[in-house]
C-alpha cells in the first residue's frame, strides 16, 4: 500500500523579494536600458530605447547577447560587420557597457515614490525584505550606497553574478533569498517584479507574485512622463504592460510598489484559506 501525503502552508506571509530597477529605484526603468543605447551606439550600431527593454530582467550579459538576436538589430550588426554577433563581441559590448553602468546607475535611481512607505509598513508587519536584480555586483556595490542614503535597506541582496546556477528566468536568485533570510516555505514568500522574466522567475521559485505595471520597464516611461499624459492615454499603456506580466503568470498586477500593501494583505487572506501560489 502507499501513501500520498501532501502538506499545504496555511502559515503568515514571511518576506516580500523585490527586483530593484523598475520596482523600487528608477520609476520607468532607465538606467539599464539607456546605457545599453549608449554602449551599443559607441561601437556604430544603434538600438532604440524599446528594442533594449526587450530582454529586461535577465543578467546583463544576457541581456546583451538575447538584445544582439533580435531581427533588426541583427540586421544592422551584419550591416556593420559583415557577420553576426558572437559571444567575443558580447564581451566587448559588456565591457563598454559596465563602466558606464557603474557610474551612472546612481543618476537614474531615485526612488519610486510609495516605496519608503510600503516597504515600512511590511517591516512593521513583520515582513523581511529581500531582493534580486538583474545587475552584476559591480552595480549594486554603486547602487547600494544611493539606496541607502534614500533609507532603503534590504535585508537581503542577491546580484545576478553572485551564484553559479545562474539568474533569471531561474529560481536560483529567489531561493538565494530564502536561504538567506531563513523563511521556513517558499509560499510563504511574494516577488515583486516589473518584468516577465522576473515573474517567470517567482513561479519557478514556487512564489507568490506581483507585477508592477506602470513604474516600470513595461510602460518604459519616466514618472514626469507618465503623469503628463491624459488618463486617456495612460489607459492603452497600462493596460499593454499589464497584460504582458499577467500573461507572464503574475498573480497580481498593480501600478507600482505603492499599491502593495492591499495585495499583501489577500494573499495573507488566501493563504490562510489553504491557498497556494
Amino acid at each position: 500500500m502507499s501513501y500520498r501525503y501532501t502538506r499545504h502552508y496555511t502559515g503568515p506571509l514571511e518576506a516580500v523579494i523585490f527586483d530593484w530597477a523598475g520596482t523600487v529605484v528608477d520609476f520607468g526603468s532607465f538606467a539599464p536600458t539607456q546605457v545599453l543605447v549608449d554602449a551599443f551606439a559607441s561601437i556604430g550600431v544603434p538600438i532604440s530605447l524599446a528594442e533594449a527593454r526587450v530582454p529586461m530582467g535577465m543578467a546583463k550579459w544576457d541581456h546583451i547577447k538575447t538584445l544582439g538576436q533580435l531581427p533588426d538589430v541583427a540586421r544592422r550588426w551584419q550591416d556593420k560587420f559583415g557577420a553576426p554577433m558572437t559571444d567575443a563581441d558580447v564581451d566587448r559590448i559588456y565591457a563598454i557597457f559596465m563602466p558606464l553602468q557603474i557610474s551612472r546607475v546612481g543618476d537614474y535611481s531615485a526612488m519610486i515614490p510609495g516605496a519608503l512607505d510600503t516597504i515600512t509598513l511590511l517591516r512593521e508587519q513583520g515582513l523581511k525584505i529581500g531582493s534580486c536584480t538583474g545587475y552584476p555586483r559591480e552595480v549594486m556595490n554603486a547602487l547600494q550606497p544611493v539606496a541607502a542614503a534614500a533609507g532603503f535597506f534590504p535585508d537581503c541582496i542577491v546580484a545576478a553574478d553572485d551564484l553559479k546556477a545562474g539568474a533569471r528566468p531561474g529560481p536560483w536568485m529567489a531561493l538565494a533569498n530564502v536561504i538567506e533570510l531563513g523563511i521556513k516555505h517558499v509560499a510563504a514568500c511574494v516577488k515583486v517584479d516589473d518584468t516577465a522574466v522576473g515573474i517567470h522567475e517567482g513561479l519557478n521559485a514556487g512564489m507568490w507574485t506581483v507585477g508592477l505595471a506602470v513604474s516600470g520597464n513595461e510602460v518604459g516611461l519616466s514618472l514626469a512622463e507618465w503623469q503628463a499624459l491624459t488618463p486617456a492615454e495612460q489607459v492603452p499603456r497600462r493596460q499593454r504592460a499589464a497584460d504582458k506580466l499577467a500573461q507572464a503568470g503574475a498573480h497580481y498586477v498593480i501600478d507600482s510598489i505603492a499599491e502593495l500593501p492591499g495585495v499583501i494583505a489577500d494573499i495573507g487572506a488566501r493563504l490562510a484559506r489553504g491557498e497556494q501560489p
